[in-house]
C-alpha cells in the first residue's frame, strides 16, 4: 500500500471512530513529538492560533525531542483531521 493510500485510510478510520465515539463539538487532545526546535513549536502554535487551545510542551530526558500536547475544542471530526493535515507539513513531526 502506498503512503498516500495508507494516510487516506488512517484519516478515514479516524473520522469514523470520532463520529461514533464522541458528541460534537468536543475537546480533543492532539499529541505530537518533534525534534527539539523552538521554530517547530511556534509552527504548531500557529496552526492553532485562532482557537482557545491549551498548549503544553515537555522536553525528552536528553533534550533531543519535545512532546507537544494541544487540548482544543473542535466542532467536528473534519475539523480535527484538518488540523492534523496542517501540522503534517512541519518537518520531522510525529502525530500520536
Amino acid at each position: 500500500m502506498n503512503p498516500d493510500k495508507k494516510t487516506e485510510e488512517f484519516y478515514k478510520n479516524l473520522k469514523e471512530k470520532l463520529n461514533n465515539d464522541t458528541l460534537w463539538p468536543s475537546e480533543y487532545l492532539y499529541k505530537f513529538i518533534i525534534p527539539t526546535d523552538e521554530v517547530k513549536v511556534v509552527q504548531i502554535e500557529a496552526v492553532f492560533k485562532d482557537t482557545d487551545a491549551k498548549i503544553q510542551t515537555k522536553s525528552s530526558s536528553k533534550g533531543n525531542y519535545t512532546s507537544v500536547s494541544v487540548l482544543v475544542k473542535m466542532k467536528n471530526p473534519d475539523a480535527v483531521i484538518e488540523k492534523y493535515l496542517e501540522v503534517s507539513t512541519i518537518e520531522g513531526i510525529i502525530s500520536l
